[in-house]
């Protein structure tokens, strides 16, 4: 159980992380290293990236959180 709850904050800490990298309406990820307002080549594919690992550390939160909910069922 010990192991899950810390799988649990580090995905969750992740997922925040991951989150706040995200471009509002500005240039997100690609600004925050110095891109210009879309010129830098790269910036979709990071964009695209940072996407696809926020998704799989949301899965692990959730299956994290579900399998705490079975763990503490008495």
């Amino acid at each position: 159980m010990y192991i899950m709850v810390f799988i649990n904050v580090v995905s969750m800490i992740a997922m925040v992380a991951g989150i706040l990298m995200h471009s509002g309406k500005g240039g997100g990820l690609s600004d925050m290293f110095g891109g210009g307002s879309g010129s830098g080549l790269g910036s979709a594919a990071a964009e695209g990236n940072l996407n696809k690992i926020t998704f799989v550390i949301a899965l692990i939160w959730i299956v994290s959180i579900v399998s705490l909910g079975f763990l503490l069922v008495k």
